[in-house]
């Protein structure tokens, strides 16, 4: 059974049985996550002729996948096959194996698992066509313009599989718009004919000359004889298959039930009613959670300390742990997957931790700060060189670090001043290799130095960083995992600033200063002092400007 999210809210409200001539037509020009088109809103143009020739038009411009799912059930409701169809669109278009999509607004980045739900399936569109054999038209606008499709998704259209009966217009979007406009509301007209004024278009399916869209004033429209007494009931119940939602089924039943497929369509929800997890797939389904909206879940889950394993607005194996991890702990079935009321109390939580988390972190940043200045009082604060070097052998990253380095260079100048010729050359020599082989040589062969008290501090910063390159490096490759963008980063070194930490300028270059400022944050917080950005860190640090 095919699961289409797009449709997912397929038919919740009451379906009546409408007669007439129905139309669908969307414009989708500007895009959210992908690059803007140029024409395709001027597909809205033919809302008004087609209202003139009688139609019953449902039209939006830059609608969501949402919005979209919304319209096509709509569509679905009113075609009963007594009178004709036009959907027109235009937009980005992709397909995949399983079929031809048309791309919501707020689509980002879709690929083969996520397609459904952020489009409208043009399967689902032609079936519903298909109820009007003769007298349904699918226009579909296209531009060259790229889009960022996930893998098993390519961009355009490929194979579109048109029923019978249902006739097919395809071009670029603003000559599509015109043929809308101009030429579906010409009575008398057939469609080939229609076609033979637009050379840039192409026409497939049902293309007969001698059948006019729409009949001449007087002439009573042509009849299309069915084979079939039940094509519209088996088109309908193919629609709803290809949904396959407990919601599709009911409203099936609810439309025909005493059809030809009411007990099929019974023991379908009864089986899905049996499946707790099925049952919970499609109520998450029917959310239409947007990927922004699955980040914001897993950053809650972060927060609260269930692993999403990376928060990337894809429900993997990890996010669905986590999911079932915070279900068992609240008193929810362990599903894996979440509902409405689970997430606005996953929300709610995260909200709350965070606050609880910073009340912590200020606690203990004004308990250190408290040590910090009490020791830089005992030590650095009277400017004499081994007091100023005893506070930031203890405090590197202190509250008063860059003060206690500046003062140290008058230190070292006038040691550089006094120091012999010879002394002066072999500290240089050591200060430009920079090795700790270097600076211990420097001692060993200088040990009354002016400089041994700088080379045995640059020793121990050394020693320290070789003890620990390990997990540095490990820190600093989790880091680059999170492919932080300079946007991300300059959001990182504005929290830094506005938390006092001194991260230097806030333009998106991670240097000493942001390093520094992010050791800080790190301390305050009991989070592993590296000065790398983790998972953990990241969405403790970006927490009030994400999660509220």
């Amino acid at each position: 059974m095919k699961l289409r999210a797009s449709l997912a809210a397929f038919l919740m409200m009451s379906v009546p049985v409408w007669a007439g001539d129905v139309a669908l037509v969307v414009g989708n020009e500007d895009y959210a996550n992908g690059r803007d088109l140029n024409a395709a809103d001027e597909m809205l143009d033919a809302v008004a002729p087609l209202e003139e020739a009688g139609f019953e038009v449902l039209s939006g411009s830059d609608l969501t996948s949402e919005a979209l799912a919304g319209l096509v059930s709509e569509l679905n409701a009113k075609v009963d096959g007594t009178g004709r169809v036009v959907i027109a669109l235009a937009g980005h278009f992709g397909n995949s194996l399983s079929g031809n999509w048309f791309i919501g607004a707020d689509a980002d980045v879709p690929d083969l698992g996520a397609v459904a739900a952020q489009s409208a399936s043009l399967n689902v569109l032609m079936d519903i066509a298909a109820r009007a054999p003769g007298g349904a038209v699918v226009a579909l606008g296209l531009e060259d313009a790229e889009f960022e499709f996930g893998a098993g998704v390519q961009p355009g259209l490929d194979g579109l599989d048109v029923p019978q009966g249902v006739s097919v217009i395809t071009g670029p979007s603003g000559d599509v718009a015109d043929f809308a406009k101009d030429a579906l509301g010409v009575k008398g007209q057939s469609i080939a004919n229609a076609l033979n004024a637009w050379p840039s278009l192409t026409g497939s399916g049902f293309v007969a000359p001698l059948v006019p869209f729409l009949p001449s004033d007087g002439v009573a429209p042509p009849v299309v004889a069915k084979a079939d007494p039940d094509a519209e009931q088996k088109a309908f119940w193919k629609v709803t298959q290809d949904i396959g939602t407990m919601d599709a089924f009911e409203a099936y039943l609810k439309r025909h039930p005493d059809g030809l497929f009411a007990a099929d369509a019974r023991a379908e929800v009864d089986k899905i009613k049996a499946q707790p997890l099925l049952l919970a797939e499609q109520g998450e389904k029917a959310l239409n959670l947007s990927r922004d909206r699955r980040r914001e879940i897993q950053r809650a889950l972060s927060l609260l300390e269930y692993d999403p394993k990376g928060i990337d607005g894809i429900f993997g194996r990890g996010s669905r742990a986590a999911i079932r991890k915070w279900q068992n702990v609240n008193g929810e079935t362990a599903t894996g997957f979440v509902t409405q009321s689970q997430i606005e109390r996953l929300g709610a939580q995260a909200d709350r931790r965070a606050q609880e988390l910073e009340i912590e972190a200020e606690k203990r940043k004004i308990e250190l700060e408290r040590k910090d200045r009490a020791y830089w009082r005992a030590t650095g604060q009277g400017g004499d060189e081994t007091g100023l070097r005893a506070y930031l052998e203890r405090y590197p990253d202190g509250v008063f670090a860059e003060i206690a380095t500046a003062r140290l260079e008058p230190f070292e100048e006038a040691r550089r001043a006094a120091a012999a010729e010879q002394d002066r050359a072999a500290w240089d020599a050591a200060e430009s290799v920079g090795s700790l082989a270097a600076y211990e040589g420097y001692v060993q062969a200088n040990p009354e130095g002016a400089f041994v008290e700088q080379a045995r501090a640059k020793i121990a910063e050394l020693e320290f960083e070789a003890k620990n390159a390990g997990a540095l490096e490990a820190a600093q490759r989790n880091e680059e995992r999170l492919g932080l963008n300079g946007t991300t980063r300059r959001l990182v070194e504005d929290r830094l600033e506005s938390l006092g930490l001194k991260p230097g300028a806030v333009d998106g270059v991670f240097d000493d200063d942001s390093r520094r400022a992010i050791r800080r944050y790190q301390e305050a917080r009991n989070l592993p002092r590296t000065g790398f950005l983790n998972q953990q860190t990241l969405v403790r640090l970006l927490a009030d400007s994400v999660l509220r």
